[in-house]
């Protein structure tokens, strides 16, 4: 793996090889990994939307905006957080997924696009992939009205929990 130091919010590969050492150094921020590993969970099949509210919000305007891409990156940015360490990074993330798609499954999907798709372009190694899913999209019902978050949870006032 390549030499690493640590920048505040980024990361910067040194020498990748014995030929490249003493030719300068690459800087990869946070912001840089979390838009791809938005783009990668926004072309995963049975993906919705990423993020809630303010970030799903804010992702669907600026994908509607002339010049910019339906993946924009500044949702991404947003409905994804990272931590970019010297030689990994870690990916938190929320999505709402289409009614019927086996969440499980498209758990295991997310993380290896994600994976694939950051590995690739950056050389850092992700160690981790936190999926939320906070919803089910059902087709024909578009009211973003309501975002309550507290749907799940137990429904008995308090307590111990009901499941595990």
């Amino acid at each position: 793996m390549a030499d690493t130091e640590l920048l505040g919010e980024s990361t910067a590969t040194g020498e990748r090889s014995e030929g490249s050492r003493g030719r300068g150094r690459t800087t990869i921020t946070d912001n840089v990994v979390a838009t791809i590993a938005g783009i990668a969970i926004r072309e995963t099949e049975g993906v919705h939307s990423v993020g809630r509210g303010a970030s799903k919000a804010l992702g669907a305007v600026t994908g509607r905006m002339p010049g910019s891409s339906g993946s924009g990156s500044s949702g991404a940015r947003r409905a994804v957080k990272v931590e970019v360490g010297e030689k990994q990074t870690a990916i938190d993330v929320d999505v709402e997924v289409e009614y019927g798609t086996p969440i499980h499954e498209l758990a295991d999907l997310i993380r290896t696009h994600v994976t694939d798709a950051v590995e690739t372009m950056t050389g850092l190694e992700v160690v981790e992939i936190n999926i939320v899913v906070f919803d089910v999209h059902i087709p024909g019902d578009d009211d973003d009205d309501d975002d309550s978050g507290g749907q799940g949870g137990s429904r008995s006032g308090g307590g111990s929990p009901r499941v595990q």
